[in-house]
């Protein structure tokens, strides 16, 4: 009977850590959600030098109570090219104080009847979830709740193993010498383990705290998996780096080095150490009777040890970055870049719809750089001959390829992102992108269709005539400003502002377009007018016009609420 009883604890115990796990997931999310656009504005402005970059992230760390969430976040905004390597590395550095919050509420649980403020959260937040216009913020106060009302489960689950009288379980931890190293290190290697295998360092702390608070776990050895949570906790970000850039790989890696690093000169120092945090708590370690004190001793080391470890290394950012930089070699973009599709979108780092859309912006703004140079290669047409022509050629022909698949792959990321529940806001965004990308893809075809126009040009032996080319040179001037004006218009927040230089633009094309069909009517019969090259002159004239009218159209939906909006 007893051992079902003790069964049953566990199976509590195992169910209440599965419950703050969910909590704290779902209360960052929420949040993210919330101040998505907020966030990734604190993250990528305040962050103008290390030391507002460590407070940012100290603080955006407290607000979503993960720092898994706030490194991934950074990771993301450094793959975007929003953050700089340095910029992320302060942030990381910020988001290992802020998590020190988290051990606190931790240990608020085994001193305070939480189930007092958890249940009115359930109330209020179911309230908010079913007025669809604040289900954000029920869901973050649901959150809070299952987190406060795990740590009451916890709580009443390791009274009911009553572990400090539970013979075998004293005589397993009694059997580590808590004054060697070697134990030490062994349950900071478990403790690392653990935390990468249920990828939350919350469960591993709130597992300690409970172990220590019934006094069958040493000290020594509840500091040493809290230790070990401190690295494994970095595996998060490291495992959403793998598919991603070059710059968000070594983000990662830094988080990774930071907390090692950490961890080695607590090592050096270890004993005197946790002597001095426990005369600062008021624990004494020989004295009998304070188990329950031990959580408290636990949070202020975890919260000493990351605020000391941020001190000595916050000085030495340049030289972390130097040394990611030398791990992590720069890709040989020779060979890669013809196998890129996107530069920007991390599949892996999706995080929040808000969050994810900051990445297929910076994603479209490629493209319409994109275009533009393919527009560029275009110009550079018209003067080859040869083999140096038949290779031009092809390199537009692969380069509208590439931005129809571009394309394709932006659509489907933002229809993902749209299956995500995103705000409304966001929903307006993704309709603009969406009508962004189709008319950026128009401009990449009708580009190829000029470089087609010019090999059949080509093929037939024609030629343009000084005049005809000295025409065609005034409307590349137009188009390809047109071009830079949209990608100005592009890098700006969407549904905001006006476009006057790319409407005046829009005009002079077709104004000139109209004045060189009517010059080489004019010019026929002439005895320098030549039939065949004048077709496709024409043909040439009227594509580049349909061109600046795609480009105009891409300012337009970027300048313009959707028309589901409007309705």
């Amino acid at each position: 009977m007893e051992h079902q009883s003790h069964l049953l604890s566990l199976l509590n115990l195992i169910g209440a850590l599965g419950l703050l796990i969910y909590g704290m997931k779902m209360m960052s999310e929420a949040l993210q959600k919330m101040a998505g656009a907020q966030l990734r504005h604190i993250l990528s402005v305040m962050t103008t030098n290390r030391f507002m970059g460590m407070l940012t992230g100290t603080f955006v760390t407290c607000a979503v109570q993960s720092s898994s969430a706030t490194t991934v976040m950074t990771v993301s905004f450094v793959s975007a090219g929003l953050l700089t390597l340095a910029q992320a590395i302060s942030i990381i550095m910020g988001a290992n104080i802020g998590t020190t919050l988290t051990a606190w509420i931790l240990t608020l649980g085994y001193n305070v009847n939480l189930a007092d403020i958890a249940y009115p959260a359930f109330f209020v937040g179911i309230i908010l979830i079913y007025k669809k216009r604040n289900e954000n913020a029920g869901h973050f106060l649901f959150g809070i709740a299952f987190m406060l009302l795990s740590l009451v489960m916890m709580s009443d689950s390791g009274k009911a193993l009553d572990l400090a009288h539970n013979q075998s379980v004293i005589n397993f931890f009694s059997s580590f010498d808590t004054s060697s190293y070697m134990s030490v290190i062994s349950f900071l290697l478990v403790g690392t383990v653990i935390t990468c295998i249920v990828q939350s360092s919350a469960a591993v702390m709130a597992i300690t705290i409970m172990l220590c608070s019934t006094g069958v776990l040493p000290i020594y050895l509840g500091i040493a998996l809290v230790m070990g949570e401190n690295i494994g906790t970095t595996a998060t970000a490291n495992i959403a780096a793998l598919g991603a850039s070059t710059e968000a790989r070594r983000a990662a890696l830094a988080h990774l080095l930071f907390n090692v690093f950490g961890v080695m000169w607590v090592l050096c120092v270890f004993y005197p150490f946790v002597d001095f945090i426990c005369m600062l708590t008021g624990y004494d370690t020989h004295a009998a009777g304070q188990a329950s004190r031990l959580p408290v001793v636990l949070a202020t080391f975890h919260t000493c040890f990351n605020i000391l470890n941020t001190t000595l290394l916050i000085g030495f950012i340049s030289q972390l970055e130097r040394l990611v930089r030398f791990i992590i070699k720069d890709k040989d973009t020779a060979t890669v870049e013809p196998q890129v599709e996107l530069k920007y979108i991390q599949y892996k780092l999706v995080q929040t719809p808000e969050l994810s859309l900051l990445q297929a912006k910076r994603e479209t703004q490629y493209m319409g750089e994109r275009v533009r140079q393919m527009y560029g290669l275009v110009e550079h047409l018209v003067e080859r001959t040869g083999n140096d022509f038949n290779a031009l050629y092809k390199r537009i022909q692969d380069e509208e390829d590439m931005i129809d698949r571009i394309e394709i792959s932006i659509a489907n990321f933002l229809e993902r992102v749209n299956e995500d529940h995103p705000s409304n806001q966001s929903k307006s965004t993704i309709q603009t992108m969406l009508r962004e990308i189709g008319e950026l893809e128009s401009i990449g075809d009708s580009c190829f269709k000029l470089a087609r126009i010019m090999k059949r040009l080509r093929e037939t032996d024609s030629h343009f005539s000084p005049s005809q080319k000295n025409r065609l040179t005034e409307m590349d001037k137009l188009l390809q400003n047109a071009l830079v004006e949209m990608n100005k218009v592009l890098d700006a927040p969407a549904q905001q502002g006006s476009a006057p230089a790319s409407f005046r633009l829009e005009k002079e094309i077709n104004h000139l377009r109209d004045m060189l069909k009517i010059e080489d009517i004019t010019s026929a019969g002439t005895e320098s007018h030549d039939f065949k090259a004048s077709s496709f002159y024409q043909e040439f004239v009227n594509e580049s016009e349909r061109l600046g009218d795609y480009i105009i159209n891409v300012v337009e939906a970027h300048i313009e609420p959707p028309v589901a909006q409007l309705a």
